[in-house]
């Protein structure tokens, strides 16, 4: 049997060299970072699930930002519905006490300036704002929604509604016009409070206008209902994005994650290779001097 034998043993020699230093600045790197995984061609198909994964996550921190900022509008407009309800179930004690056949006409209009008061107080809260934008006023955000003319309010928004995505898939809508809140025809807020505070300065028909504002207290609550459904939503939708973005990280580590013990381990092998060629090489070409130099 012949044996062939290399006469140019350099770029062989060379190609060695290169090859165990490039293991060992990989085992360093791998330290260093924490990652096994710095550069596409450390592993092409970790590479690209980790692509998906870093696109997941920012479409998770997108909505856990749409849900930040809703949940604050929907805590102060659920803040005001409450106020609003309050306000009525004043206004409903208040008729029925004016109904009551012992007062005298003094006294019912003592009570009518006390629901004309409520009157001011709800048409505030109808105007309520979140960061300079109208919450009741639909999509017309910067028109004030109501408006009073003597014992008549009107509202100036429109009936438009919008929707947020809270996740994929997942939309909640992100508001309730004013109109239907509080001039409803199952119960109209304000028309049932002007024709209380109309009875009550006239003196007839309070009973009828006491049923007028019960049946208003009745709307409001049934849309307040929207609110608390929504903060309930957004809540579980929280819950979730946030446990996913645990679970990307997780994924994250596995598909490029080093492993520390394994990394040292690679990275003494790495050393003791790169001494052992050098050292060979330096035995083939006879270049102690260069070669200790090297090392």
């Amino acid at each position: 049997m012949s044996i062939r034998l290399n006469p140019n043993l350099l770029p062989d020699l060379l190609a060695a060299i290169s090859q165990s230093e490039q293991n060992q600045n990989a085992a360093t790197q791998q330290l260093a970072s924490g990652r096994a995984v710095n550069q596409l061609s450390d592993n092409p198909a970790a590479v690209a699930a980790l692509v998906g994964n870093h696109d997941q996550s920012s479409q998770d921190a997108q909505f856990l930002q749409n849900i930040s900022t809703l949940q604050s509008k929907f805590q102060v407009a659920d803040s005001a519905m409450s106020n609003v309800v309050t306000a009525l179930t004043r206004a409903v004690t208040l008729g029925t006490e004016g109904a009551t056949g012992t007062l005298n006409a003094s006294d019912r209009q003592a009570i009518a300036g006390e629901v004309q008061g409520l009157i001011s107080q709800i048409l505030s809260l109808a105007n309520t704002t979140y960061q300079g934008a109208y919450l009741f006023a639909g999509t017309a955000v910067s028109t004030q929604p109501f408006t009073q003319s003597g014992n008549t309010v009107t509202y100036n928004g429109n009936a438009n509604t919008t929707s947020v995505e809270l996740s994929n898939g997942n939309s909640i809508g992100g508001n309730v016009p004013g109109d239907q809140l509080f001039l409803n025809a199952s119960g109209s807020v304000f028309g049932a409070l002007e024709n209380l505070y109309t009875s009550l300065q006239s003196g007839t028909n309070i009973p009828a206008a006491v049923s007028q504002v019960q049946a208003a207290l009745g709307t409001i609550s049934t849309q307040r209902v929207f609110f608390g459904n929504a903060l309930n939503q957004i809540d579980l939708s929280e819950n979730f994005l946030n446990q996913d973005k645990l679970n990307l990280s997780s994924q994250e580590n596995s598909l490029v994650g080093a492993d520390p013990a394994k990394a040292a381990s690679d990275l003494v092998q790495a050393q003791v290779a790169n001494q052992s060629v050098l050292s060979a090489t330096a035995r083939v070409l006879n270049l102690p001097i260069l070669l200790d130099f090297l090392k």
